[in-house]
Parts: structure tokens; sequence; C-alpha cells
């Protein structure tokens, strides 16, 4: 039974983790990869998951959680690298900022409540429940990661999926 509950879980929400891991790391490999991984942990955590309110934001939560350490990791590993250090200066490379960097360079907790509010249209409580954090830190999150969007996209609009946002 519990075997015949995990599967069907699997199939019906790897593929929104996949999508959110992607959105969060903006790499297709390290995504798959951090899907399996929040996975693996939704079997190790499958009675808390199934009883949980929601199951599928609960899932949606480990995800963060992991591609949240992932991230720390990768930052780790680039404070440390020589490669990094070599590289030529932003200013003298022409810069094409597209959504995926833009999401990139915003702290996690940002990027996060953007992402699960627009890319995956969420409610600030169903943000809230995934991240762990109350509905007034989901929508400081929100508007502050919106508002660095839009200075970055370079207008004083900038227009993701429909959703407008004043810088």
């Amino acid at each position: 039974m519990r075997d015949a509950a995990y599967h069907a879980y699997f199939e019906s929400h790897y593929d929104s983790l996949s999508r959110l891991a992607y959105l969060m790391v903006g790499d297709a490999s390290a995504a798959d990869d951090l899907a399996a991984d929040a996975m693996t942990e939704v079997w190790r955590h499958w009675d808390r998951v199934q009883s949980a309110d929601d199951p599928a934001a609960y899932g949606h939560g480990i995800l963060m959680n992991v591609a949240r350490n992932w991230i720390r990791r990768r930052s780790r590993e680039r404070l440390f690298s020589l490669e990094v250090l070599k590289r030529a200066p932003e200013s003298d490379v022409p810069v094409v900022l597209d959504v995926r960097r833009a999401l990139a360079k915003l702290p996690h907790r940002r990027r996060a409540c953007v992402v699960l509010r627009y890319a995956f249209d969420m409610s600030e409580r169903e943000v809230a429940t995934t991240l762990g954090i109350s509905e007034g830190a989901v929508k400081s999150a929100t508007s502050r990661g919106a508002k660095q969007l839009a200075e970055m996209l370079g207008g004083s609009l900038a227009r993701i999926n429909g959703w407008e946002a004043a810088a």
C-alpha cells in the first residue's frame, strides 16, 4: 500500500519538482538530480508527507531545501575556484540579462517566493506553507524580489508571464 501511494505521488509530482528545481538553479541536469534527491527525501519522510494538509506543497518544501543546500555548496566551491577569479569583469563583457540570470542573482528566499508565486501560480498561503514562513514574509520577499527583477531586467516595468512589477 505504501509503495503504491508513493509511486502515485512520484508520477504526479516529479515533473513539477524538476521544473521548480530548474527555475531555482538554472541547470537542467542539476534540476533532475535535485528532483530525484527531493523524491528520496519524500520517501524517507513518507508518513509525514502523506499526512500533511498538502502533500504536494510538502514535497515542494523539501525540494526548496535541497536546492538551497545545492546553491550553498556551489557558492562555496566558486569562492575557492581560481577560474572564477581569472574571468574578465562583467563590465568588460557585454551581458544580456535574461530572467534565469536575474533570478539566480536574487537571494534564495526572494527567488523562491517569486518562482512559486509566478511560475507555479501558488497563492501567498501556499507559498508560506511550502517554505515554512509567514504570509507576511512571502508578501515582503515577493515584492522585494519582483522589484529587484524589474531593476535587473532594465526597464521601469518587467513583464514576466503576464505579471507586472513596477521598478
